[in-house]
């Protein structure tokens, strides 16, 4: 009878199996049929939004303003909830493939997502610190430990930071990008630049005595450039991320976007802002154009100073349009809520 008994149960145990599989894959089956279904409605009503976005022309321009808020309202509402994992996934891009693989970074759940932002920012803050504080302890310990004079294993090792920092950042921004967030172009960019100079300076020979100071002018004004940019980070941190959140309250911005980069701010608070990042803009550039020259008159025979001279004037050049960009649209949008503004109070005057 335990024979007997065992083989019944054991007949049952592989029935119940069989019913667990064919349930599951039934489970599967609907899962993927309702996905599909609302994969395509989801993807008909942004491609709906588009194309109206696209086709106000030739509406009447007292009426224009209003309903091209409503429809980025509308398109907000779509890609910053759970709508936004049935439309089509943007690609990794070459960067994360050369990185990663191709490894799927897609975050499915909208609250991993938003954590993966909240890490971003954080690690923005984080780093700020950092940026600020390095170069302002090298060059405190030149003066009062090294006699004047930078040793090459301290330097190499803030340049092996850098690239450490500028890779890491364009990595979390590529994921991001993936996920939904809107980054600008340009600020992607100027981390991939940043990252090719911080690997060529690695390569940099640093000089000793005699004669340090001389030898060592670029270093030390490269330092003094990196500590106001670190200046302006905290400025831009603190700034962007109020002006992020009026946004995403007045539905202008998804939950999943992120700061803009070195050129945005809030009303007000961009008097201080916008002046230290034109300062910075052009130090940077100076920098850079001191570089070239210092190469140029042959106090500098590394092909690695004209490298990072023509990096960093390239990075002052487009930070610079970036930032007017940043003002003209700043401006068209202030003039755009005035003329809002005026078309509301006209009806109570008359």
């Amino acid at each position: 009878m335990s024979r007997d008994g065992d083989a019944r149960s054991l007949e049952a145990e592989a029935e119940a199996a069989r019913e667990l599989r064919e349930a599951a894959a039934a489970f599967v089956a609907r899962r993927a049929a309702d996905e599909e279904a609302l994969r395509r409605r989801a993807t008909a009503l942004d491609a709906d939004i588009r194309r109206l976005q696209g086709s106000l022309s030739g509406l009447d321009p007292s009426t224009l303003d209003k309903v091209e808020e409503d429809l980025e309202r509308a398109r907000v509402a779509i890609t910053d909830s759970d709508v936004a994992s049935f439309l089509p996934r943007k690609g990794n891009g070459k960067f994360l493939k050369k990185f990663l693989g191709p490894v799927n970074v897609w975050v499915t759940r909208k609250e991993d997502r938003l954590k993966v932002k909240d890490e971003y920012n954080n690690y923005r803050d984080r780093t700020a610190y950092l940026f600020l504080l390095f170069p302002s302890i090298l060059l405190l310990l030149r003066w009062w430990i090294w006699d004047g004079c930078l040793p090459a294993l301290a330097v190499q090792l803030y340049q092996a930071w850098l690239l450490f920092l500028y890779t890491s950042f364009a990595l979390r921004e590529n994921v991001l990008i993936v996920n939904g967030s809107d980054i600008r172009p340009w600020w992607i960019y100027h981390h991939y630049l940043a990252m090719l100079m911080a690997l060529v300076s690695l390569t940099w020979e640093i000089k000793g005595q005699p004669d340090c100071s001389s030898k060592q002018k670029g270093v030390q004004l490269f330092l003094r450039w990196a500590i106001m940019q670190g200046i302006a980070m905290h400025l831009q941190n603190r700034y962007q991320r109020q002006r992020l959140r009026t946004r995403i309250a007045l539905g202008k911005a998804k939950r999943m976007d992120v700061v803009a980069g070195e050129t945005a701010g809030v009303e007000g608070q961009l008097l201080l802002l916008y002046p230290v990042l034109f300062i910075l803009q052009g130090f940077e550039a100076y920098v850079g154009v001191l570089l070239l020259q210092t190469a140029l008159h042959g106090l500098a025979s590394e092909w690695q100073v004209v490298v990072c001279g023509i990096l960093l004037v390239v990075m002052a050049v487009g930070n610079f349009v970036n930032t007017v960009e940043t003002l003209v649209l700043k401006l068209r949008f202030k003039a755009k809520m005035k003329r809002a503004k005026n078309r509301q109070d006209r009806p109570h005057q008359n």
